[in-house]
Order: structure tokens, then sequence, then C-alpha cells
């Protein structure tokens, strides 16, 4: 048996809003009891927190480990190996910064979160997609107007597999799964970091988008879709995706839909403010900063849309390169149109139910999975205490402080 006992913290129960102050056991990778003067184990790691504030590990649900650089097309053709070593230092410093779980959006594959649930690599677990599915010429092409051959080589990194035809999308998810995907990704309209396709532009058909979504329910899994305009979000709810990444440029016909599909909405609200003032830093293309703009400032409007409207809204971030490190920004922007409270339970329950993961990461309750964030100070009054990770005193995953 292994054991860490958490000593006089404020615990927060996130549906509530409400802290109760006492001790938090962690036994065997489980939080197996909470409450006042518990006893210890014999042999349990005991700390004292001294009324600092605990949380559940937070949840980061639109990440790209594998994205070491803002130029993605470059991708492709980097070494695996090189950029498995980038993806471990971007973990790595993921979990410094409380995320104890990550959802990869595409890039990530099963030696990846094999290697982090084997403990080979330091970072927070990881439910990954594989390769995203795009059309020729969509999101996941990194091909520019000159370039005809596309080496879509599976072992080479990357973030997107180009596949046309229903056939052929039919293919392709169940590749994917075959490989372990716990959800399917699918580019549904044009994006900023592609070269040769419009933001406002819809992708695949009606009939493309249902054959992925079916394969994704014959597995038990869901799709996540890359999507930005009003246009584009209504065709991907229509062919039954179940989460919409971005939706910067949704309107107010969108909002019965989401209500209507049960669906959720993760905006990445931080990575257009860091691609506009740091993206070429890093490697975005002169024509991809161009679209930054597009989609930078509806963002906020859409998030502040949906949430008065009560759509399930999930944490995301997005970001690429040397960005990641903004990672914790999200908390702080979002803040600006939501209470903390809200913000807050987006990377952890909400994010959990996305996840499929409902009771097991996201909350304090007794049974689940011991992840948790001691934050100094109180982030439901002042949210730049997970905004800034300097607050952040202790990091805990799987009962292991880590």
């Amino acid at each position: 048996m292994t054991a860490l006992l958490l000593r006089s913290g404020k615990l927060l129960d996130v549906e509530t809003g409400e802290y109760a102050e006492g001790d938090l056991l962690c036994v065997d990778g489980r939080i197996a009891e909470t409450g006042p003067r518990l006893s210890a184990p014999e042999g349990a790691q005991t700390v004292d927190l001294a009324g600092a504030a605990v949380l559940p590990g937070l949840i980061d649900a639109h990440v790209h480990v594998t994205a070491a650089t803002a130029d993605l097309s470059s991708l492709p053709s980097w070494s695996p190996s090189y950029a498995t070593a980038h993806a471990a230092r971007i973990m790595g410093q993921m979990l410094d910064r409380g995320f104890t779980t990550v959802r990869d959006a595409s890039g990530a594959d099963f030696g990846l979160a094999d290697a982090q649930a084997e403990g080979l690599i330091r970072g927070p677990r990881v439910a990954f997609c594989g390769k995203a599915l795009s059309q020729t010429g969509g999101h996941g092409d990194g091909r520019s107007r000159g370039t005809r051959v596309h080496d879509g080589h599976q072992c080479c990194a990357g973030l997107g597999r180009i596949a046309d035809g229903v056939d052929a999308v039919r293919a392709a998810a169940r590749d994917e799964l075959r490989k372990g995907a716990h959800h399917i990704k699918v580019m549904a309209s044009g994006g900023v970091a592609s070269p040769t396709d419009r933001i406002d532009s819809t992708q695949y058909s009606m009939d493309e988008l249902r054959a992925i979504v079916e394969e994704a329910d014959a597995a038990n899994r869901y799709v996540a879709a890359h999507a930005y305009t009003a246009r584009s979000v209504s065709r991907a709810l229509k062919a039954g995706i179940r989460s919409i990444e971005h939706g910067n440029l949704i309107d107010e016909s969108n909002i019965p839909e989401f209500l209507e599909h049960d669906a959720f909405l993760v905006p990445t609200l931080v990575t257009y403010w860091a691609l506009k003032t740091e993206g070429r830093e890093f490697g975005l293309p002169e024509d991809s900063w161009r679209k930054v703009d597009e989609v930078l400032g509806a963002g906020l409007a859409a998030l502040e849309r949906a949430h008065r409207a009560g759509v399930k809204i999930v944490y995301g971030s997005d970001l690429l390169g040397g960005m990641h490190r903004h990672q914790n920004e999200e908390f702080r922007i979002r803040s600006e149109v939501q209470p903390p409270l809200d913000v807050i339970r987006a990377a952890t329950t909400t994010a959990a139910d996305l996840l499929g993961m409902t009771g097991e990461i996201g909350t304090l309750a007794v049974g689940a999975l011991a992840d948790l964030v001691v934050v100094d100070g109180d982030p439901l009054t002042d949210i730049a205490k997970l905004a800034d990770p300097k607050h952040i005193r202790h990091v805990v995953q799987a009962g292991q402080l880590v």
C-alpha cells in the first residue's frame, strides 16, 4: 500500500463551489477518505497544507503534445524520436502547471499514452485520437499549393491524415480506433495553421461526417470537430458530432443546436492571443499569422453567448511551440465573461464528462483517482491563483506528489 495524507487543507467541492476544511487521504492512487483529523496509515507520507486550497487535478481537453513548433506543416519531416523527445518535455511542463489529464486533439498516439501510463514519460495522462481526419486541402492537409505528393505514413509526426470519400473516411476512422483512439478528430472547417484553406470554408460532406460518427458510435467512442463558423458548427452538430473545438464564430442560431444535441463546446482562446503576439517567433508562417485576426476578437463573445445559454463548456488551450507555457492563461481570459467557479468546472467536472471519466477525475470525491492541485490563495475570488502557475504549491497525480 502507498499512502499520502494531506493535512489541514481547504477542499473544494467543484459542484457546489464550497470549501470544506480538513484532511484528504490518498491510498493506492485513489482518494480514500476526507474529513477532519484523519489517521495516517503506517508508512504514509504526510504533508501539512496550512489552509491551502485543494482542487481536483486540472484537465485540458484540447492540447497537441507533439506540436513543438507552430509550423505544423514541418512536423511530418521530423524524426519520430525527435518529436517524442519534445513531447516528453512539453508533457512534463503541463504536469507542473497542474494539468494531470489532457485530451490530445491530434498528434499523440498510443505510444505516448502508454509511455506516460508506465512511468516512462512524466506528464498528464493522455486521451488521444491519433491523427485528425482531413479532406484534401483541408485543415489537416499541410501541403503548400505547389506540393502534390503527400506522405501519409503513420510513423511520421504530424497532426492530420487525408481521407476523401465515405469509404475512405470510414477506413481512416476504423484505423485510428484500431490503434486505441479515445475519440476521433475531424476537420470540419478551415483553420489558421493550414496553408491552403479559408477559415470560413466548410469541410467534408454531410455523408462523410455522418460516416465518421457512425464508426465512432460503433466503437462506443465519439467525434470531436475543429469548426469555427456558425455554418460549419451547425453541420457538425447535425451529423452527430459531440464536441466542437474552437467555435469562435458561432452565433445565436447554434445555441439551440448545442442544447438539442447535448454537445460540448471547447473554446481555445489563449492560442489566438499567443499566436498574434508570438506566433511568428515560434514558426507560424506569415500567411497563417494574417488569419488570426479573423477569429481572435470573436472568441470571447462566442464564449459569453454559450455560457449565458447553459451550453456545456470545457477548458482547452491548443497552444503550439514555445507558446505552451501560456496554458494557464486561459483561466484569466475566460474570467472576463465567466465566474471563476464556472471556469474551474470547465477544467474539472465538465471536462471529465466529455472524456467519459465522470467520477474518476475532476472531483475530490472518495473513490476518484487521486489527482489534486494545491494552490496558495483562493481561486474562487482570484482566478490568477490558477492563471499564474507560481501559485501552485503541489501537484498530486494518482496519489503521488509529482
